[in-house]
């Protein structure tokens, strides 16, 4: 369980980086903002990541920060995806990362 939860927790920042991806696609403007948005969106929550939250980061988060840094990171794809309209897949997203995060919280992951 421990194992599949690590997968999970993989496959969710995953999931991050492609709702805010796919809002910048959806995006309703000019073709070229779209494709800044499409990948400048990712391209700066990989930026984070990777100074912040990655298990390498130059600055790594511990404590209170870390939480507020992974709310706002999932919170980024939740939000992303349901402002590109997908409500339902932005729900079960936010389960998804709530549920996985709890038990990576209780067998200390």
């Amino acid at each position: 369980m421990k194992a599949t939860n690590l997968g999970v927790l993989f496959l969710i920042e995953l999931g991050a980086l492609a709702a805010v991806g796919y809002w910048g696609f959806t995006r309703a403007v000019a073709t070229p903002l779209t494709w800044l948005f499409g990948l400048g969106a990712p391209a700066v929550l990989i930026v984070l990541w990777s100074c912040f939250g990655s298990p390498k980061a130059p600055y790594k988060t511990r404590g209170a920060v870390r939480v507020g840094f992974e709310l706002l990171w999932f919170g980024a794809g939740v939000a992303a995806l349901s402002a590109a309209g997908a409500v339902g897949w932005a729900v079960a997203f936010a389960v998804v990362c709530v549920v996985s995060k709890a038990l990576a919280v209780i067998w200390r992951q």
